[in-house]
């Protein structure tokens, strides 16, 4: 823990050195995961802006709203968020770092209600389906999708719902001053989000630091093409940790790899980059930061 948190040091200093003022755009409200990630990495006092969709935290980077994002992009029992990849590349957005959040789901309601008293359980689709097992066992309980965990926390406060409960994170429990009627749910206790830090701008990193790239790629539509770029990847030292395809939408039944690479030389993915430039149709760099994979 305590390297992870020299880490996390050097991640955020590099932020914050440009005295620049940070406001971050995420995913939800005060109170939802993207919001603890946001104060995890950028410090506890962070500015956020509160976007209900990803696309509201695309605009809001666009149209300077915010200087920096936290998206979600994967879930290691969910799979990836395949939508993000694209409005990563779509927008030219930058990722500057990573940040590896475990999801510890918790069962929340006004003080004074209890799990005989539910009626339904309200949360984003993801959410309920990460505690399933959990709901299996409370056959009486509606299920209601919505669009963001820790809204339903606020809502209930505000509201003064009775016989509703939500499925959030502890932070907004505390937050909207709400009881917790049961911990950790969900159904699979290693449950982890993956979150890029994304920018307009790339950040002044330095090299020495940098060991992980996220790239984008195609290759001709031939027999052997995508081996052989995974070849060069393989040659010059490069270890591949996350594969991704994504149908390119104005060349049918051709495809764009979103792949990211994890290195111990910056001087070997430097001599990959200059040979996929050769090799590939088409090669962009979206981000070069420091691996936080626990």
């Amino acid at each position: 823990m305590k390297q992870e948190n020299q880490i996390h040091r050097l991640e955020q200093s590099e932020y914050t050195s440009t005295n620049r003022e940070l406001i971050v755009a995420i995913q939800g409200i005060k109170g939802s995961y993207h919001h603890c990630v946001a104060q995890s990495f950028f410090g506890k006092d962070v500015k956020v802006d509160e976007c209900l969709s990803f696309r509201d935290l695309v605009l809001s980077l666009e149209t300077g709203k915010s200087t920096d994002g936290v998206m979600a992009i994967e879930n290691s029992i969910a799979g990836s968020i395949i939508p993000n990849y694209a409005y990563i590349d779509e927008h030219n957005l930058v990722i500057n770092g990573e940040f590896f959040l475990p999801i510890h789901h918790c069962l929340m309601v006004s003080p004074g209600e209890t799990l005989e008293t539910i009626q339904e359980v309200w949360s984003h689709p993801m959410a309920l389906l990460q505690c399933k097992e959990f709901l299996r066992k409370y056959p009486h309980i509606k299920l209601v999708e919505t669009s963001d965990t820790a809204a339903v926390a606020k809502q209930i406060q505000q509201q003064k719902l009775k016989g509703i409960a939500a499925i959030a994170g502890k932070p907004a429990a505390a937050i909207y001053g709400l009881d917790i009627i049961a911990s950790d749910i969900q159904t699979i206790t290693s449950n982890t989000t993956r979150f890029f830090m994304l920018s307009k701008h790339k950040l002044n990193h330095h090299t020495d630091t940098i060991n992980k790239a996220s790239l984008k790629f195609l290759t001709d539509h031939k027999r052997g093409s995508l081996a052989t770029v995974l070849n060069v990847m393989s040659d010059c030292k490069l270890n591949l940790t996350k594969i991704q395809s994504l149908p390119v939408i104005d060349k049918p039944w051709k495809y764009a790899f979103f792949v990211d690479v994890t290195f111990d030389s910056y001087q070997d993915f430097g001599k990959a980059l200059s040979i996929l430039e050769i090799m590939a149709l088409e090669l962009k760099v979206l981000g070069e930061y420091k691996n936080m994979n626990p």
